[in-house]
C-alpha cells in the first residue's frame, strides 16, 4: 500500500513540474544614458524566472545588488542613492502571457503583470514579448521602458540632465523544463 501511495505522489508531482520551465540565469539589462554624457547602463545575469505553461502565469525575480556597471563607483550610488538596494533588495515581475500556446514555436505575446522595485509597484499592460520554444526550452524576451519617478526615485538637479528619466529595459530568460 505504501508503494502505491509512493507511486501516485510521484507521478502527481512529475505531472505538475511538467508545466512549469525556470531559469536561474536570466538576463536583464537598463540603459539610463542621454547622448553626449557617460553611459549608464547596467546588467544583470543571474535572475530567477518561471513560467507555469498550463495557464501563462510568470514570476522573475532579480537581486537588486546584482547589476554591474562598467563604472563601479556609478554601480555603487545606483545601490546606495537611487535604488536604495539594502532597504529594497528584491525586484520582482508578476503576470501573465495572454493565450500561451506551447504548440506555437515563435510567437509574439502580450504580458500584463506588476514591476516592483524601490519599494513600489507599477502595473505593465501590454508587453509584448517573444517566445520561442525549442524541445525542454523555452526562450522568452523583450522590452519595455520604465519612468524612475514611477518608482520614487529621485535623481538629483546636479546629474539630472547626465540620466534619462526613462529608463529601457530588457530582458532574456531561457526556461527549461522543471
Amino acid at each position: 500500500m505504501k508503494k502505491i501511495i509512493y507511486l501516485v505522489a510521484l507521478v502527481c508531482i512529475n505531472m505538475t513540474a511538467q508545466n512549469k520551465f525556470i531559469t536561474k540565469t536570466g538576463v536583464i539589462n537598463f540603459e539610463a544614458s542621454v547622448p553626449s554624457f557617460e553611459e549608464v547602463a547596467a546588467k544583470n545575469n543571474s535572475v530567477t524566472a518561471i513560467i507555469n505553461t498550463e495557464n501563462g502565469e510568470f514570476a522573475a525575480l532579480a537581486l537588486v545588488k546584482g547589476f554591474r556597471f562598467k563604472n563601479a563607483l556609478m554601480e555603487e550610488h545606483f545601490n546606495e542613492n537611487y535604488a536604495e538596494s539594502d532597504q529594497f533588495p528584491k525586484a520582482t515581475f508578476k503576470g501573465k502571457i495572454d493565450n500561451f500556446d506551447l504548440k506555437k514555436d515563435t510567437s509574439t505575446y502580450n504580458i500584463e503583470g506588476s514591476l516592483t522595485f524601490h519599494g513600489k509597484t507599477k502595473v505593465l499592460k501590454d508587453l509584448a514579448v517573444t517566445i520561442n520554444i525549442k524541445e525542454n526550452t523555452i526562450i522568452m524576451n523583450g522590452k519595455f521602458v520604465a519612468k524612475a519617478s514611477d518608482f520614487d526615485i529621485d535623481i538629483p538637479k546636479i546629474v539630472s540632465n547626465k540620466i534619462a528619466e526613462d529608463v529601457m529595459v530588457s530582458f532574456e530568460f531561457e526556461l527549461n523544463k522543471k
